[in-house]
């Protein structure tokens, strides 16, 4: 995973991570995700996005200022943008409630309401890795936190019945 886009950003940038619903090659978003970032700017502030794309699936863009100066606006306008973007070079952004997992046949999203029914069917188990889009900064995607074993996440503590021990 190539995070060089973000080399000068500091650690505490603000991060944002879509997923689109195919995989997808860089080039097919670099213009225009690029001239989206070239002019992200409101109430006469320039933002200095940057953006790459993670495991050709998810759309990774890291800004500085918004960590110490959100901006509930500029973030919605970006976010926009990036929908546009995508329904308009033909693609679509997965839903953001579905939970990304690295299955054998590669990254597959799982609708919230089937995640009960995958575990107990052995589709998923506690080892499956889960890709979090939820990390809220730069930092945690350079830490490695991207992709967490399913028992160390959320769903785990919700779905996985702690194995007792016999006395």
């Amino acid at each position: 995973m190539s995070l060089s886009a973000f080399a000068s950003l500091p650690d505490d940038a603000r991060l944002w991570l879509l997923a689109l619903a195919c995989p997808t090659e860089t080039s097919a978003l670099a213009p225009d995700l690029e001239a989206l970032l070239g002019r992200w700017r409101h109430k006469g502030i320039q933002y200095m996005g940057a953006w790459t794309l993670l495991e050709h699936r998810i759309i990774a863009i890291a800004e500085p200022t918004l960590a110490a100066q959100p901006s509930g606006c500029a973030i919605d306008g970006m976010l926009r943008g990036v929908s546009q973007i995508v329904a308009r070079l033909g693609m679509a952004l997965e839903d953001p409630q579905a939970v990304l997992v690295r299955l054998e046949k590669g990254i597959q999203a799982i609708r919230r309401s089937e995640l009960e029914s995958r575990l107990a069917e052995g589709t998923l188990d506690g080892s499956t890795p889960v890709l979090d889009l939820a990390l809220l900064t730069l930092r945690d995607l350079r830490q490695g936190k991207l992709e967490r074993p399913l028992a160390a996440t959320w769903i785990g503590k919700k779905y996985l019945r702690p194995v007792s021990s016999a006395i």
